[in-house]
């Protein structure tokens, strides 16, 4: 490990001492797209292997639900898939909730003030109500 570290560290300071020292920087075009083929070819290989990997896996799958249909269907069982749908409802885990945005905070803490001014606004329109009918109450005994 130590070797290789080594060899990395010296190897890019000689490389570039070869390059200083070799004269045009022609080679160091060449060696950039190259470097950049290269980077390329691997992306190409990394995305082509995780696409393999993918399509095995659901193969794999498919096979797996084949023999589970098999076997539900030789001992008459049914599938449960209702009721793994549910017990997460019963049980919300508060550790694993989904966080909030800031955007959705602050959208709370404006629906919190709106609800504080209509419950103000509401009790004001509540005593006016309560005003008019007094006094309309005094002006129909006068």
């Amino acid at each position: 490990m130590a070797a290789f570290v080594a060899k990395q560290m010296v190897g890019n300071k000689l490389s570039a001492v070869k390059g200083a020292v070799g004269g045009d920087g022609g080679d160091d075009e060449d060696t950039k797209e190259k470097e950049e083929e290269a980077e390329r070819e691997r992306q190409e290989a990394i995305r082509e292997a995780e696409e393999r990997r993918k399509e095995k896996h659901r193969k794999m799958e498919e096979e797996r639900e084949k023999m589970r249909q098999e076997i539900r269907d030789k001992y008459n069982i049914k599938k449960k898939e209702e009721i793994v749908e549910q017990a997460p409802q019963e049980e919300p885990n508060p550790l694993m909730r989904k966080k909030k945005t800031p955007e959705e905070l602050a959208a709370e803490a404006e629906q919190e003030d709106l609800d504080d001014l209509t419950k103000l606004k509401n009790s004001i329109e509540t005593q006016v109500n309560e005003l008019k009918t007094q006094i309309e109450g005094k002006c129909v005994m006068q």
